[in-house]
């Protein structure tokens, strides 16, 4: 019987968090995307805390009108990045949560890239 996209996701999702684990120098960058917004959280997984997170509901993006998903990801990255400078977070480890590297999550991990952070 062939499985329902979310099966498949949740698949791919656990075979990703086998090999990749947030440290309190390197924490893992987790991305959930829903139909609508784009999340990302940063997550020391050995001490299981969240140390801070981004998403496309902010005020700052929230505000802007008239830019598609894939530009509003990138401004998630780019807000993240920030976040993470001043938090003193220069390295993590991207967590595409099952999605494909592609669109959203891309522009995301690109922007992300781009405001400084290593991954």
């Amino acid at each position: 019987m062939a499985l329902t996209k979310l099966e498949r996701r949740t698949r791919i999702k656990m075979r990703i968090r086998k090999k990749i684990n947030g440290t309190a120098e390197a924490p893992r960058l987790a991305v959930y995307r829903s139909n609508k917004q784009i999340y990302v959280q940063v997550i020391d997984d050995l001490n299981r805390v969240t140390l801070l997170s981004a998403c496309s509901k902010e005020k700052e993006i929230a505000a802007q009108t008239g830019i598609n998903k894939v530009e509003q990801a990138k401004l998630v990255g780019k807000l993240l990045a920030t976040k993470c400078k001043e938090k003193g977070i220069e390295k993590v480890v991207f967590d595409r949560s099952g999605y494909k590297y592609h669109g959203r999550v891309k522009s995301l991990a690109d922007a992300a890239r781009e405001g400084g952070l290593k991954f």
